[in-house]
């Protein structure tokens, strides 16, 4: 019985080291790690409670640019809708998109004005 118990807790050690090891996750796809790719410029999106500082923003087309969020209050993270690029927390991307108008908006729940935290991206 104490074998299967002290086999048991090995078991679950081991389990526990592996899964705090974690992943290296590498997607490819039309955005990378900013550390991973050069970029010409950055565009910072500041998001507060409820609203973005800017009602639209540029990037030019074909071209590496660093995306960064920054929350100022509250808990946010964007989406570029139908371009499954993504951003929680105070974090930076390094995307390139073809010429367009984008939809951006929140992704995370952050209270009442929720829904009304989109904001546009245009690429030319």
């Amino acid at each position: 019985m104490q074998r299967k118990i002290v086999y048991f807790l090995a078991l679950a050690a081991l389990t526990l080291a592996l899964s705090a090891c974690g992943g290296n996750d590498t997607k490819s796809g039309n955005s990378s790690s900013a550390s991973e790719e050069s970029y010409s410029e950055e565009v910072v999106i500041k998001a507060s409670n409820w609203e973005f500082d800017q009602q639209e923003y540029t990037l030019p087309k074909d071209t590496p640019v660093k995306l960064t969020l920054e929350n100022l209050s509250g808990a946010h993270g964007i989406e570029i809708v139908g371009q499954d690029i993504t951003l929680r927390g105070n974090k930076s991307k390094v995307i390139t998109l073809p010429a367009g108008t984008y939809e951006i908006k929140c992704n995370i729940m952050c209270g009442q004005g929720h829904a009304k935290m989109i904001t546009k991206l245009v690429v030319s």
